[in-house]
C-alpha cells in the first residue's frame, strides 16, 4: 500500500505566508511581523543581495569562470530576498513559491522597486508552471522544510530546466549536529522529526517548519546520472542543522 504524501508543509508555508512571512524566510526575531520596521526589512534584503554575489562569486570561482546568467529561476523565493539582486544581474527573473500569499508579498516588494523583469509563479510537486530553460537554477534552505521523497523528486524535474551549461545552486540538509556520537546517523529508534522555528511558544503556535535531512548518496546519483561529472560543494551549518550548498554545471553538448 502507498503510504500518504506529506503535503503539511505546504500548507504550513502558507500560513507563514499570511502570518509572518519574512520571519517564516529568516527565523530572526528582528523580522517578526510585530518588530518589522523599515531599518529590519533593509537588513533583510541586504542579506539577500549578499547571498546572491557569495552565489556568483562561487560559481564564477570553482564552476566557470565566465558566468553570465541571463535568465535565472529561484525555487522556494519566499518574499522576494534573493529575486532582487538576482534581477539586477539578469534579463529576466523567475521565483517559483507554494505559497500564495509569499508570492503576493514578493509581488508587492517587486513593485515597490519598479522591478519588471521578473516573473512569479505557483509550485507544485510536479513543477508545472515551469516551461523554460534557466542559465541559474538556484534555491537555498528551501529543500530542508519539503519531505524527502517530494523533494528528490522535485530536484530531478529541475534538474530538466537547466539548458546546456546552466548551472545549478542547489542547498540541502543532511544531519544535525546532535548526532555526532553516530557520525551524523540518526540513532535508533530517532529519527528525523519536525522541528518548530525558534520563538514558538504554546499561546502563539506558529505553523510548523520542518527540517529534513536528505541522503546525500541519492542527490549526487541524481546528479551525476544526467551527465554532470564535477561539482562543487561548501558545507552549512544553521543552529546545528548540517547542510551542503552543491554548485554543478550541466555538459554543454
Amino acid at each position: 500500500m502507498n503510504q500518504p504524501i506529506d503535503m503539511t508543509t505546504d500548507s504550513a508555508w502558507e500560513n507563514w505566508g499570511r502570518r509572518d512571512p519574512y520571519f517564516g524566510v529568516i527565523t530572526d526575531p528582528k523580522f517578526r511581523r510585530s518588530h518589522l520596521n523599515e531599518d529590519a526589512k533593509r537588513q533583510f534584503f541586504e542579506s539577500g543581495g549578499v547571498h546572491v554575489h557569495y552565489v556568483l562569486a562561487t560559481i564564477r570561482g570553482c564552476i566557470d569562470p565566465n558566468f553570465a546568467p541571463r535568465r535565472i529561476l529561484d525555487f522556494g523565493c519566499g518574499v522576494g530576498r534573493l529575486l532582487l539582486p538576482f534581477a539586477a544581474m539578469a534579463e529576466e527573473v523567475v521565483g517559483i513559491d507554494v505559497s500564495p500569499s509569499m508570492l503576493q508579498e514578493a509581488a508587492r516588494n517587486c513593485e515597490q522597486r519598479g522591478l519588471r523583469n521578473i516573473r512569479l509563479l505557483l509550485s507544485d510537486d510536479d513543477l508545472s508552471a515551469l516551461t523554460d530553460k534557466f542559465d541559474l537554477i538556484h534555491s537555498y534552505i528551501v529543500f530542508q522544510h519539503i519531505p524527502v521523497e517530494r523533494g528528490r523528486v522535485i530536484l530531478e524535474k529541475l534538474m530538466q530546466h537547466l539548458r546546456p551549461g546552466g548551472v545549478g545552486a542547489i542547498h540541502l540538509t543532511y544531519s544535525k549536529i546532535r548526532y555526532a556520537l553516530t557520525q551524523g546517523a540518526p540513532p535508533p529508534p530517532e529519527q528525523s522529526a519536525p522541528v518548530t522555528a525558534r520563538g514558538t511558544t504554546p499561546t502563539t503556535a506558529d505553523p510548523e517548519i520542518q527540517m529534513n535531512p536528505y541522503n546525500v548518496n541519492q542527490i549526487l546519483f541524481a546528479i551525476q546520472r544526467t551527465g554532470i561529472s564535477r561539482f562543487h560543494a561548501e558545507f552549512t551549518d544553521h543552529g546545528g542543522e548540517l547542510g551542503v550548498f552543491i554548485f554543478f554545471q550541466t555538459p554543454v553538448g
